[in-house]
C-alpha cells in the first residue's frame, strides 16, 4: 500500500484531539510523516483480564488513522510483561499470572480491538504479536546488559515508587525489570513510533531511550489522552477496579452503562471514544452546557454512538429501544434470564445468591441496604425476609438485571 502524505491529512493526524504529548516534538513526527517512508507504529496491552474497554479505544481510533496512512500497526500483546505486572500507578505489587491465565484472558482481544482495527486488510492489515517470542529467550546476559542501560535513579524518579517510598512500602526489584521489558519491545520489533495511555509516559520513554541505544535511531513517543472523570479525576475505566465498560459487552449492556455515566463525563467520552467531527463536538459540548435539559438526548446520542461501532447500527437502534422500553416507560425487558428453583420459601440473601447475578450472600446484603432490590415491583430493605417463591416472580437487582422464575 503506498504510503499517504497528503498534508491535510498528516495535519490533522499530528494535531488529533486523542493525543496529548509527542517526543521528541509534533514538527519533527509532520516531517517524518511527509517523507513517504512506511513507519512501523505499535500499541502494547498487558492481558491482566478478558476484556478491552472504552479506555483502550482512543488509543485505536489512533492507531486507525496510521494504518489509513498505509503505515505498519502492530498490536502487541504483552503475554510475557502481564506475568511480572506493570507497576504504574500501583501503590502495592500486582499479583502475578501464570502464562497460561494470560493466554487465556487474551483470548478475544483480536476480535475486540477489529472492532476498529483493520486485521484483515489485503492491502495493510494490522500485524498481531506477543513479546514472549523476544522475552522468553533473553538469557541472563542480556538481561543483565539491558538493566545496565538505566540507572536506580532513574527509576525511583517514577511517581508510583516515590509514593511508595513515602509511605515505606516495598519495591521489588522484578517491577524494576518492567519498563526495561516494555522498552525492549520496541527494540525487538524495531519500531519508529509506540502510542499509549499517559500514565505509560515513563515506560515509553526508556523505550525510547533503549531503540537509542540498540537501533540507532530515533523512536517517537505519542502519549493519549486518559478518560478521567474532571470531577473526581478519577480514571474511568479500569481493568484492576472492575470499573469499565467492556468493548465485547452486550448492546443492552454498553447502552445502559453509558446512559449510566455521568454528566461530566460525557463530553469526555465523546471526543475520545467516537470519530465525530471536531465542529460536531464542539457544537454538541454547546449544547450540553447551554441547555440542562438537552443532556439526556445528548447521552442516548452517545450510547448509540458507542454501540453502532462495537455492534453495529441495527444492534444500536435495538439497544436503544429496550432502554426506553425498561427505563422511560417501566416495562420489563423484551429477554429475562429464567432460573428454576426448587425450595418453596428462601431467605432474601439465598435467593439473590440463586440468580447468579450476586456472587456471595455479603454482597446481596449490601445491595439490599443500598435499596437495589425489588421483588415484583416491591423494594426489599429487610435482609432477613423470608420470601415466598412462585412461578412468575420477578426479581429486579440493580438498574438492570431481572431474573424470573419458572
Amino acid at each position: 500500500m503506498k504510503i499517504k502524505t497528503d498534508f491535510h491529512k498528516v495535519n490533522k493526524l499530528i494535531s488529533s484531539r486523542y493525543i496529548e504529548k509527542i517526543w521528541p516534538s509534533k514538527e519533527k513526527l509532520k516531517n517524518l510523516l511527509r517523507s513517504g517512508k512506511k513507519l512501523t507504529v505499535y500499541i502494547g496491552i498487558d492481558a491482566t483480564g478478558k476484556h478491552l474497554h472504552l479506555g483502550h479505544s482512543t488509543n485505536f481510533l489512533l492507531l486507525k488513522k496510521f494504518q489509513e496512512l498505509g503505515h505498519k500497526v502492530i498490536f502487541l500483546i504483552g503475554d510475557f510483561t502481564a506475568q511480572i505486572g506493570d507497576p504504574t500507578g500501583k501503590i502495592s505489587t500486582r499479583k502475578p499470572l501464570t502464562h497460561k491465565q494470560v493466554l487465556e484472558n487474551c483470548r478475544g482481544y483480536q476480535k475486540q480491538a477489529g472492532k476498529i482495527l483493520d486485521f484483515k486488510s489485503k492491502q495493510n492489515p494490522v500485524e498481531l504479536k506477543f513479546n514472549s517470542k523476544w522475552l522468553s529467550i533473553l538469557a541472563l546476559k542480556d538481561v543483565i546488559d539491558l538493566m545496565a542501560k538505566v540507572t536506580v535513579g532513574q527509576m525511583i524518579k517514577r511517581d508510583m515508587f516515590k509514593k511508595r517510598i513515602k509511605k515505606k512500602k516495598e519495591i521489588y526489584l522484578h517491577e524494576f525489570l518492567y519498563p526495561l521489558l516494555q522498552g525492549y519491545d520496541s527494540v525487538a520489533m524495531d519500531v519508529d513510533i509506540e502510542i499509549g495511555g499517559n500514565d505509560q509516559t515513563f515506560n515509553m520513554l526508556i523505550g525510547r531511550d533503549l531503540v537509542r541505544l540498540y537501533n540507532k535511531k530515533e523512536k517517537f513517543v505519542i502519549t493519549t489522552k486518559l478518560l478521567i472523570n474532571p470531577k473526581t479525576q478519577k480514571k474511568l475505566m479500569s481493568k484492576s477496579e472492575g470499573n469499565f465498560i467492556a468493548l465485547d459487552e452486550n448492546p443492552n449492556q454498553m447502552y445502559g452503562k453509558i446512559m449510566a455515566l455521568p454528566d461530566e463525563v460525557v463530553i469526555p467520552v465523546f471526543s475520545l471514544c467516537t470519530e465525530i467531527k471536531d465542529s460536531e463536538l464542539e457544537q454538541i459540548e454547546k449544547e450540553f452546557k447551554r441547555k440542562r435539559t438537552s443532556r439526556p438526548n445528548i447521552k442516548a446520542r452517545l450510547a448509540k454512538e458507542i454501540v453502532s461501532i462495537y455492534r453495529g447500527k441495527s444492534a444500536a437502534e435495538k439497544a436503544e429501544r429496550e432502554f426506553n422500553k425498561v427505563f422511560k416507560e417501566k416495562k420489563l425487558p423484551s429477554s429475562i434470564k429464567k432460573i428454576s428453583i426448587k425450595e418453596k420459601k428462601l431467605n432474601l440473601l439465598e435467593l439473590l445468591v440463586k440468580t447468579g447475578q450476586v456472587n456471595s450472600k455479603s454482597e446481596a446484603k449490601r445491595l439490599v441496604l443500598q435499596k437495589a432490590v425489588k421483588i415484583d415491583g416491591t423494594l426489599k430493605q429487610d435482609w432477613r425476609e423470608i420470601v415466598e417463591i412462585k412461578k412468575g416472580l420477578i426479581i429486579k437487582i440493580g438498574k438492570r438485571r431481572f431474573v424470573k422464575v419458572i
